[in-house]
């Protein structure tokens, strides 16, 4: 797999007239190379030539979690009294066009640029995007095990076994981690426990607030599970639940969220444009009143990151295509009353959309 991944890289720079790729850190290294790279001072850097062999070049205390792989690259560590810059800039040579890790930090992009007046640089999204935003079928396969692990975490807050009332937004957002952890996730990237009137705020960072009979209590978490490939494949699912009974006028609205989360998964086919699957979605919500209140795009693309191509939001004309993985989410948020989103992750197919999260879609009424 890592080596069709090459073929396929050196292959689009070459449609693209680029002559080095160099990935530092950020999901573009792992994805190619199945090693992550520390956001260290110290730097790390692939240089992957497009008809040359390539090089990692790494920290030498941080040689060893490397997994050689010589077939794909050479490693070459670098000592403490060593200039990492003028290693890669060495190993990219004459290069006219280099692209490079969109993540890569500022200090080493300037540096690399002094070093290699003649080399032009790009970002390596123009490079990679393309290609990881379609997954393969392991890939797919990765994320698919992922949603379910987070459904079951999402059944079990359903089910009335996480409890709420009486605990705060940050202790309750700690179990979810632990959980996403217990199902086999490596790494939690995100547990957002909002109550209440937080609930309107559509990214609230989870505090002291102690949950209350009568609220609405949003959940939106996930983290990375790695797949057969050894990378990390992220899970992103959100649901709402209330303590007791729900009040009529959010019930309403609530109502209307499905639709439009319903009517977005519906139109995510291949072939649709971005921007299309958030107009249906959106459409249903600014029906019932709501058009003001969903304040972000549909969706965003999943797989190594949380959060890549592509992206479901007005001016991404881009058609979807087979193997595109993105989430479906679209909320409401009335300041100082209540707020709800609704997301799963679901995959283009030539079958039509593959909803990923499969766990009740309803606002459950929970008693504790």
């Amino acid at each position: 797999m890592a080596a069709q991944r090459f073929d396929r890289v050196r292959a689009a720079m070459a449609d693209r007239g680029v002559d080095v790729l160099l990935l530092s850190v950020g999901a573009d290294l792992p994805w190619l190379t199945g090693y992550e790279a520390m956001p260290l001072e110290r730097l790390t850097m692939l240089v992957l030539p497009v008809d040359g062999d390539a090089t990692l070049v790494v920290p030498a205390l941080e040689a060893p979690r490397v997994r050689e792989r010589p077939a794909l690259f050479a490693l070459r560590p670098w000592g403490e009294t060593e200039d990492p810059v003028a290693i890669v800039a060495d190993l990219v040579g004459r290069a006219r066009a280099a692209a490079i890790g969109n993540r890569t930090w500022s200090q080493f992009l300037l540096a690399l640029q002094g070093s290699l007046p003649g080399t032009a640089f790009r970002p390596a999204s123009e490079v990679l995007g393309p290609l990881r935003a379609v997954k393969e079928p392991d890939e797919i396969a990765a994320l698919r095990g992922a949603a379910a692990a987070v459904d079951r975490i999402a059944a079990a807050l359903q089910a009335g076994e996480i409890p709420l009332v009486g605990r705060t937004e940050a202790d309750i957002s700690a179990e979810l981690s632990r959980r996403i952890l217990a199902e086999g996730h490596h790494r939690v990237n995100f547990a957002i426990v909002a109550a209440g009137e937080n609930a309107a705020s559509a990214h609230h960072e989870p505090g002291d607030r102690v949950v209350q009979p009568g609220e609405i209590v949003l959940c939106d978490f996930g983290g990375a599970m790695v797949g057969a490939d050894g990378v990390g494949y992220c899970s992103d699912i959100t649901r709402c639940v209330h303590v007791g009974e729900v009040p009529a006028e959010l019930a309403e609205q609530y109502a209307a969220l499905r639709a439009a989360q319903a009517a977005g998964v519906a139109a995510a086919t291949v072939g649709t444009p971005g921007e299309a699957v958030d107009a249906a979605a959106r459409r249903v919500l600014a029906d019932a009143g709501l058009g003001e209140a969903f304040v972000h795009r549909t969706g965003h693309g999943i797989g190594v990151e949380e959060h890549e191509d592509p992206y479901l939001v007005a001016g991404n004309a881009a058609p979807l295509v087979a193997g595109n993985a993105f989430s479906i989410e679209p909320g409401f948020y009335l300041p100082g009353r209540w707020g709800a989103r609704l997301e799963d992750i679901v995959v283009a197919t030539p079958d039509g959309p593959d909803a990923l999260n499969r766990v009740d879609h309803d606002l459950v009424a929970v008693d504790r």
